[in-house]
């Protein structure tokens, strides 16, 4: 792990690549250069077979020089340090403090690169990258880049602080839907590296991050809430909302049945149990019974009632049980 520190007191992780991985980046660039320097001189000697000899030497040097040279240099600057052989390796060339290279970069690289690779088959770019700390050939040193990998693998190191208890739920009301995602990413890569940070510049940086994400909100910092809080308390917040957007509809039961608007509600009769039952009627006249209109039809007209008797010898009371 190297740290290098930009000129904002941000101390970068980079992990440099070392030499196997560079060894295989580099052989994968010169199959693909080789493979081309093959092709395009081929087409050269069949269209300028009628050259003397002079003329052929010079294209054939100017070949060389434009495909094993200009080519990676070119591919270097236009990919900001990724050549294909690095892509495949997950490499990329960076200058000393972390930013991209530009092409002086890019050209000082594949010049000094001809006489430690091309011209000594390796040998010299091995020693060096041996004997460097962080992996670095003369062309590295020379052209103050430094190639890192890009595929590391996860670590759970950015512990991302919470938000002082008394805040929760306090921003609940806020619209973080016009804050973009490189924004959300820098207070989490401030929020996870703030313990790393000179307390005046970690302190500035919280301010500028809490206007910025206040002025996409639309809603003042307030003046009781330190930057570092606030910004802890928002990103929560934002957590919150997407867990309850991703996981929402996940509280719902998946084996009810939904119920349509034109299904019958049946209501639930509750059935008292046997040692609550109300007690059977005994037969004959009841004082407080009301006697039989005589408009009451025949019995043949009504729905029949079951009078089964249970086995001890008491009536039923004619009650039936819902379904």
């Amino acid at each position: 792990m190297s740290e290098l520190v930009t000129g904002e007191a941000v101390a970068l992780e980079l992990r440099p690549a070392r030499l196997p991985s560079r060894a295989l980046a580099v052989l994968l660039d010169l199959a693909v250069a080789v493979a081309v320097y093959v092709a395009v001189t081929i087409a050269l000697v069949a269209s300028t077979s009628s050259l003397d000899g002079a003329a052929q030497t010079a294209l054939t040097i100017a070949t060389f020089v434009l495909v094993l040279v200009g080519g990676p240099i070119a591919v270097e600057t236009l990919s900001h340090g990724r050549s294909l052989g690095k892509m495949a390796c997950g490499l990329r060339v960076v200058r000393d403090d972390g930013g991209p290279i530009r092409f002086r970069h890019s050209l000082v690289r594949g010049l000094i690169g001809v006489i430690e690779i091309l011209m000594t088959f390796g040998v010299i770019a091995c020693i060096a990258s041996l004997v460097s700390a962080r992996g670095r050939r003369l062309g590295d040193v020379f052209a103050g880049t430094l190639v890192v990998r890009e595929r590391v693998p996860f670590s759970s190191g950015g512990f991302l602080p919470p938000p002082p208890p008394w805040l929760a739920g306090r921003f609940s009301g806020l619209d973080l839907s016009a804050v973009p995602d490189d924004l959300w990413l820098a207070v989490r890569q401030y929020l996870s590296r703030a313990g790393q940070l000179d307390s005046r510049v970690g302190w500035a940086m919280a301010e500028r991050l809490a206007a910025d994400v206040a002025a996409r909100t639309g809603a003042p910092v307030p003046r009781e809430v330190p930057p570092p809080a606030y910004l802890a308390a928002v990103l929560q917040e934002r957590q919150a909302r997407e867990t309850r957007r991703a996981f929402g509809g996940a509280s719902t039961g998946e084996g009810a049945a939904p119920v349509g608007p034109t299904a019958p509600v049946v209501p639930v009769v509750p059935v008292a149990p046997a040692s609550m039952a109300p007690p059977p009627v005994p037969p004959g006249p009841q004082p407080d019974s009301p006697s039989v209109p005589p408009s009451v039809p025949p019995s043949h007209d009504r729905p029949e009632v079951s009078r089964h008797v249970p086995p001890g010898g008491r009536p039923g009371t004619g009650f039936v049980p819902p379904a």
